[in-house]
């Protein structure tokens, strides 16, 4: 089946303390949404990439590209207020039947079996998206106190989120709602149960400077993919 991948990103520089956008920084010399988009490319060649940016932002991607001479085709489309209304304009060029991994710009390290899960589940199912166990305990907070929560049933979602393509437009047919806190939530709000497989833990968000630091030595030590090493669902 046809694969997308629409990459999101329209984050600034404040809390990694820089003028330039995170996705436009450079690790290793490379700006972080090359490194993006070369991992779903290289994943697979045939693979159509949406990338939403803001307005502001589209001109100096493509002073970028020029810069670093970087070739790989990509459909650029504009963003809007929120995450919801971006995915909502790249869901506007995308060809159905098809399979549609919405995906955070400054994850550049995906895994490619991480891909494959994501890929595989979300077309025998409907939709998959990449999860990992709590390793530290965990504490649920209110006004009053707070209570420890059994990390066990407490997973840490990642992205890609993977979905057929009639089931995504679909569910963002819906009104926005402030409840939407990524895809999955946007689809499950529509009525479909959401289906998780082991993502990988190099998988990080680069929103501070530390995760700079973590993004240098991944790439520098040639990082392998630390998730668990079966195909199945988990739940």
């Amino acid at each position: 089946m046809l694969r997308y991948a629409i990459i999101v990103a329209g984050g600034s520089g404040t809390r990694m303390g820089s003028e330039i956008p995170k996705q436009f920084l450079k690790i290793n010399g490379l700006p972080v949404l090359m490194h993006t988009i070369n991992t779903f490319f290289d994943f697979d060649n045939q693979i159509k990439i949406v990338l939403v940016l803001p307005t502001n932002q589209v001109d100096y991607w493509r002073e970028l590209c020029s810069t670093y001479k970087f070739q790989i085709k990509h459909h650029i489309t504009t963003g809007g207020n929120t995450r919801f209304e971006s995915v909502k304009n790249g869901l506007q060029i995308v060809d159905t039947p098809s399979l549609i991994a919405i995906h955070d710009g400054v994850r550049p390290f995906v895994s490619p079996d991480t891909l494959k899960r994501c890929y595989h589940h979300a077309e025998v199912l409907g939709n998959a998206i990449p999860v990992l166990d709590a390793f530290e305990s965990v504490r649920q907070v209110d006004e009053e106190k707070s209570r420890a929560l059994d990390r066990s049933t407490i997973k840490l979602v990642q992205t890609p989120q993977v979905f057929k393509s009639e089931l995504l437009i679909n569910a963002y047919s819906q009104d926005f709602s402030p409840l939407f806190t990524d895809d999955a939530s946007v689809v499950e709000t529509y009525g479909e149960t959401i289906h998780l497989v082991a993502g990988n833990r190099e998988n990080i968000k680069i929103t501070t400077p530390s995760d700079m630091v973590l993004g240098e030595a991944f790439i520098k030590s040639g990082y392998k993919d630390y998730s668990d090493d079966n195909d199945n669902l988990l739940s």
